[in-house]
């Protein structure tokens, strides 16, 4: 009974004479590790977005479109006013042509008329969005530990386009391509990889909605177009 009571007085003596604290400056250091090697405490972001513009420049492909293949150029350019919340401002220019699919179509019918197929090509589009980014990750990794940042986007986006419906008004017009302009909404989902404080890797999925005029039938309809990138970043 004494051995419990020296064991609870014990207990409660450390409770009222000490404070532990773990905050964002605190590390543990660990033996095993290289000396000049640090593990932060899980609260901390070792690597801050907040009051740093920064810069990205990557390339990617265009994963909708049933008879299209397409590529994107981006450029990025974005500030973060907390360490949860920015903006940024994007520009890309898409280039694409028809696919296998689309060929196929052509060329499957008796003696090679087939259909033609109705396709899309994006030439460009530009957007602004309000970026969210609350949530960060570790990846401990060969002795290596890589810090990243998930990044959310929503805003609003023009894009330019190029397609072939007079192709369906008649044969006179088969081969004339017409070009569209539609505003929409943007948005995407990104990941962060950290070099260093200034360079990093991002990739990003960008998504743009728009309403446009049907071709088959009467009225309009959502259209969607999304890029997969992977970019280099710069911070300052």
């Amino acid at each position: 009974m004494k051995s419990k009571l020296k064991a609870l007085f014990l207990l409660l003596s450390m409770m009222v004479t000490s404070k532990v604290f773990a905050n964002e400056k605190d590390i543990y250091e660990f033996s095993w590790l290289d000396p000049d090697k640090e593990v932060y405490v899980l609260q901390n972001r070792k690597f801050r977005k907040v009051g740093h513009v920064h810069f990205n420049a990557g390339w990617g492909i265009t994963t909708s479109g049933a008879f299209v293949n397409a590529t994107a150029i981006q450029g990025r350019i974005g500030y973060f006013i907390t360490e949860d919340f920015g903006l940024e401002g994007l520009y890309s220019k898409n280039s694409g042509s028809e696919n296998d699919t689309a060929k196929g179509v052509r060329s499957s019918g008796p003696q090679g008329t087939g259909t033609t197929p109705f396709r899309r090509i994006v030439d460009s589009y530009s957007g602004a969005m309000v970026l969210w980014s609350p949530f960060y990750s570790k990846i401990n990794t060969f002795n290596k530990i890589v810090y990243m940042d998930w990044i959310f986007g929503l805003g609003y986006s023009t894009l330019k386009e190029k397609n072939n419906k007079l192709a369906f008004v008649s044969a006179s017009t088969a081969n004339v391509v017409s070009v569209e302009s539609h505003g929409g909404i943007i948005w995407e989902a990104g990941m962060k990889f950290y070099l260093d404080q200034s360079f990093s890797i991002r990739t990003d999925l960008t998504a743009i909605h728009y309403n446009t005029n049907n071709v088959a039938t009467p009225g309009t309809s959502w259209k969607s177009n999304f890029d997969a990138t992977a970019s280099l970043g710069y911070s300052f």
